[in-house]
């Protein structure tokens, strides 16, 4: 079975229009001619009706013979020129539906052959938008806003997809580390004949080894449970939450002769409870740990705008605004490179993953002077 294109279809409907509107006229052009005729305007008796003109009987025989004769040739005549006359006017009706029914679509296959040549690699190109402003030009518009949409789709899941395999790989090598460090202190130690004290000497080298491990692990597991959403939600105080944090990095900041300034105040939020204190414990923890000697921490809590504001800023080495703004991605310690320390590099963003699922914003900025001014800010509790 042949398929007509659409261009096809389009000039054989307007085609079919003017054959079927050409024979309509011609059929009715038949019907008029064949009535009107000279002895419809005679009586039988060969008088006029209008009474103006007295015809004998064998005169007005002729006339009505005359008149039939007439009838006869125009009919006749007729039937062969329309008939000429509509294929004549059905063609050029082809012809032109042709090529206008190729005008009114070259904005489609226009549309048709930029699709073709979008890929994922190149969705730069656009459909020209056709004037004046009508169905087609609406339609290049939305096919405009359509490839848009979808550049921004893929540009998005490129960089998920290299955030994820840099994750990947770095927390591979996360783990990698401690496992070469506990091989290499086991495969010394055993290469001959181990003394007790080197024994316990590669123990404790084991045992932090595997510490280390169980702290990427324990992390990892974190950031999961918070990418996952919350399961359930229970009134908490960042106040009070601040408060506990403070008390448990207390020792070290005085050992390090950090003043801590709390200036806290009612936040009420509904969260999870554990996922909130570790929240504000990773930011206690890095003010104190990337914190200089002599430094200070302010830790402030508060609503403002209908939300629960948390504000943690602290002294430290100088850091530009473009470092800061990668210092929420997994394994990132500073420079925009991963670091390992003890911190895993894994804190702040937990941080950044608890405050998503709790629908909150956070915000990261280079002080001057040095140091980080980190603010959080969650939907308050209508309690």
């Amino acid at each position: 079975m042949v398929r007509l294109t659409a261009r096809a279809r389009l000039a054989l409907l307007q085609t079919t229009l003017v054959l079927a509107a050409g024979a309509a006229l011609t059929g009715l052009t038949y019907l008029l001619t064949r009535r009107r005729t000279l002895y419809t305007q005679l009586d039988p008796s060969g008088s006029d009706p209008r009474g103006t003109l007295e015809l004998t009987p064998p005169r007005a025989e002729g006339l009505r013979d005359l008149a039939d004769r007439v009838q006869a040739d125009t009919l006749s005549a007729l039937l062969p020129q329309a008939a000429l006359a509509l294929v004549v006017v059905t063609g050029l009706a082809a012809v032109l539906g042709w090529l206008v029914a190729g005008r009114v679509l070259r904005p489609i296959r226009v549309i048709s052959a930029t699709a073709r040549r979008l890929s994922a690699e190149n969705l730069t190109e656009r459909v020209p938008v056709t004037t004046p402003a009508d169905e087609l030009s609406a339609l290049s518009v939305t096919v405009n806003g359509m490839l848009d949409r979808i550049q921004r789709g893929v540009a998005e899941r490129d960089r998920v997809l290299d955030s994820q395999r840099l994750f990947t790989a770095n927390a591979a090598h996360e783990l990698r580390t401690p496992l070469t460090t506990a091989r290499t202190a086991i495969d010394v130690t055993l290469d001959g004949d181990p003394s007790r004290a080197e024994l316990l000497t590669m123990a404790g080298d084991v045992r932090g080894a595997v510490e280390h491990m169980q702290r990427v692990l324990d992390g990892l597991l974190l950031l999961a449970r918070s990418q996952a959403g919350l399961r359930a939600r229970e009134p908490a105080d960042l106040a009070a939450l601040a408060t506990a944090a403070l008390d448990a990095a207390g020792a070290r900041a005085a050992a390090a002769g950090i003043a801590v300034r709390p200036e806290l105040r009612p936040a009420p939020v509904s969260g999870e409870p554990v996922l909130l204190e570790r929240m504000i414990g990773n930011l206690v923890d890095n003010a104190v740990r990337y914190n200089r000697t002599g430094g200070h921490l302010v830790v402030d809590t508060g609503t403002a705008g209908g939300r629960a504001v948390l504000r943690i800023s602290n002294s430290g080495r100088e850091i530009a605004p473009e470092e800061a703004r990668t210092l929420v991605e997994p394994f990132v310690h500073g420079q925009g490179t991963r670091v390992r320390t003890d911190g895993l590099g894994l804190g702040l963003s937990i941080v950044r993953a608890v405050t998503l699922a709790h629908r909150g914003r956070i915000t990261v900025a280079a002080r001057a002077g040095g140091g980080l001014d980190i603010t959080v800010d969650l939907p308050r509790s209508p309690g």
